[in-house]
């Protein structure tokens, strides 16, 4: 090769190395901002069931779901749509922690 053309080529590739680093970048935004990982009005995790129904639709004895769900027409061919009981056999979400009163010991009134 002849040291002319190495000399031209690297020439090249640094002016545009220089010129990329030159130009602003279209449409570059600002990120996002940070949101907390455990939000502080997020209130207690609601007891939901693996058939998206919440727990007060599941009877406490049997926990079968008494939720009605729609079936859209379209699939059935009707117009309109049709409601049946859901299938779920038994409630399957977290429990929720039964809420205990615990009397003040060190500085009660008592």
């Amino acid at each position: 090769m002849e040291p002319v053309s190495l000399v031209v080529g690297a020439a090249i590739a640094l002016g545009g190395v220089m010129i990329g680093r030159m130009i602003p970048r279209r449409g570059q935004q600002p990120p996002p901002p940070q949101r907390p990982a455990v939000s502080a009005n997020a209130g207690a995790p609601q007891p939901i069931c693996g058939c998206g129904h919440h727990l007060v639709f599941h009877e406490h004895e049997s926990k079968r779901c008494q939720a009605q769900v729609v079936i859209p027409g379209r699939w059935v061919g009707q117009s309109g749509g049709t409601y049946r009981p859901c299938m779920c056999q038994g409630y399957r979400g977290p429990v929720p922690v039964d809420e205990y009163y615990a009397p003040d010991f060190l500085g009660g009134d008592n």
